[in-house]
């Protein structure tokens, strides 16, 4: 396989049809790159947009959240989902500006020791704001590279395999290297998609494994499938952080548990149990008589 090849045409496709994200703009802050790898875990980009936007006027400094209460950043991520997000980016923000002079680190050691931030995070952070060479790999490139090295129709559960495989695909210049982890995340998520690729679209399809079997459908083993959010816990912790954050005052835990009781339920004791959790996460504080953010 010609990695040379494959990394000069996908970098050179990725010039030409990359979307226009205001987070991959030259002059966006380190900060403002990690800010969106936050907010992009588990989130679609449509939605991450106009929050990030937000975000990123309002604090466009790691001092500037450091400066608030944790619960603005819990309120400001609004429905993002997943709020604990919201309060480690907040821990992180506080400890860049104490620990990093106000700047976000660019070495992956050192990245790792912030709040919230694990392997997949730091590399992103090392490579998209400081041109660092190390590999990237996130859902979307895990099946570019199943599909293009192994020949399989989509990637099995993550493994030290898959930054074994970005390893050999990436080019030796770390500018290129950081093109390349980008416009893999690219061709994935707009090209190369879980249920109808485009093949007839993807600049590396001469190279393709999968494609050269004749598209076998030998998926490994579907994970087990999330449980339905209508009726769970997690639309129930939804309920109560809308409450709070559209409240000014601390609101009390009777008022609370009954928006968290809001459309019924089969379980009685889901809203206290949700409630308990959010108290145990830090996503709500117990302030006098009433409940607030943190």
């Amino acid at each position: 396989m010609d990695t040379t090849a494959i990394a000069r045409e996908l970098n050179a496709w990725y010039a030409r049809t990359a979307r226009d994200l205001p987070w991959r703009a030259e002059d966006a802050t380190p900060w403002a790159i990690l800010v969106s790898e936050f907010m992009l875990q588990q989130t679609q980009v449509e939605r991450v947009l106009p929050r990030w936007t937000a975000w990123i006027e309002r604090w466009p400094a790691p001092s500037a959240l450091a400066a608030e209460e944790p619960g603005e950043a819990v309120r400001a991520w609004d429905r993002l989902g997943y709020p604990r997000r919201a309060l480690w980016l907040h821990r992180a923000a506080v400890e860049i500006a104490q620990q990093h002079g106000d700047r976000v680190p660019a070495d992956v050691e050192q990245l790792l020791a912030l709040t919230g931030i694990g392997p997949y995070t730091a590399r992103a952070v090392a490579a998209f704001a400081f041109g660092e060479r190390h590999p990237v790999v996130d859902t979307n490139t895990r099946r570019v590279l199943a599909r293009l090295l192994h020949g399989t129709a989509a990637a099995g559960m993550p493994s030290p395999r898959d930054l074994v495989d970005m390893e050999l695909l990436l080019p030796d210049d770390p500018a290129e290297a950081a093109v390349f982890n980008a416009a893999a995340m690219e061709l994935g998520a707009v090209v190369c998609t879980a249920r109808a690729p485009r093949c007839d679209a993807c600049p590396v399809a001469q190279w393709c494994e999968w494609r050269g079997a004749g598209y076998p459908d030998n998926a490994p083993a579907k994970r087990p499938r999330q449980a339905k959010f209508e009726g769970s816990d997690r639309q129930v912790r939804g309920r109560i952080m809308a409450l709070l954050r559209r409240a000014d005052a601390p609101v009390s835990v009777e008022d609370v548990l009954a928006a968290a009781a809001e459309g019924g339920g089969r379980d009685p004791e889901q809203p206290r149990r949700a409630y308990d959790s959010l108290i145990a996460d830090g996503l709500v504080v117990e302030f006098g008589d009433g409940v607030r953010l943190p």
